[in-house]
């Protein structure tokens, strides 16, 4: 009899042990999604845009012109209306005139950069060189890897050198960051949206304080409020 009894409490405390092994494990689980998902209050890398006069400019080749069309009025609208939701005081030249002006004059990419904030007059230019833009991994259209890389340059017209960027910032962003996605999985649609919007994020959280991803790798936004992740 007394031994069943030391049979059955062996089994107990075994139970006992596997299962605050497992709590013990799922509590550690939901600790670590928790620091995947802190934000971090980040200042700006460059704060000169506060109450100034501010047009956007994108440029790109050719070849990315060809395929995606759309694409430098989506980055210039995007950024321009980011800015001025978020930078006290500014006074954005709306998108819509920037495209405008940059289809009247073909050759305004040569022209030096103060002469592009004298010909728009405005005090600081946000220029945007976009060098690569790409929704699938170079002679592969089966896969999705989205890939925009662009050299953002701020023009100040009343600078100690107004042709010559104050500050430049590479943005790289890839989206999906899976790998291995393919056209049954995602449409073309979906990866050039959420490659844009990303890249557009990144680049306006360059002008003013925000909340970051401690781990953007690792962050999950479905999971937060979209008021907390708002751009």
């Amino acid at each position: 009899m007394s031994s069943r009894i030391v049979l059955a409490g062996i089994m107990c405390l075994s139970w006992l042990s596997i299962a605050g092994c497992q709590i013990g494990k799922l509590i550690g689980g939901a600790l670590q999604n928790e620091e995947y998902q802190k934000l971090l209050d980040t200042p700006p890398k460059y704060a000169g845009l506060d109450n100034q006069t501010i047009a956007v400019l994108v440029d790109a080749d050719m070849s990315t012109l060809y395929e995606f069309p759309e694409l430098v009025a989506e980055i210039t609208g995007g950024v321009t209306e980011g800015i001025r939701r978020n930078v006290p005081g500014v006074r954005m030249l709306p998108a819509d005139v920037v495209i405008n002006w940059q289809y009247r004059t073909p050759q305004w990419s040569a022209l030096p950069y103060g002469e592009l904030a004298e010909q728009l007059n405005v005090d600081r230019v946000v220029h945007i060189d976009l060098l690569e833009y790409r929704l699938n991994p170079p002679g592969n259209r089966w896969l999705w890897e989205g890939v925009c890389l662009g050299r953002v340059g701020i023009v100040e017209r009343h600078g100690l050198d107004p042709d010559t960027f104050v500050e430049n910032f590479d943005i790289n962003v890839k989206f999906p960051k899976v790998s291995g996605v393919d056209r049954q999985s995602a449409t073309e649609s979906a990866i050039h949206e959420g490659l844009l919007v990303q890249f557009i994020q990144q680049t306006n959280w360059l002008f003013y304080q925000h909340l970051e991803p401690k781990y953007p790798d690792k962050y999950r936004p479905e999971l937060d409020s979209p008021k907390k992740n708002s751009t």
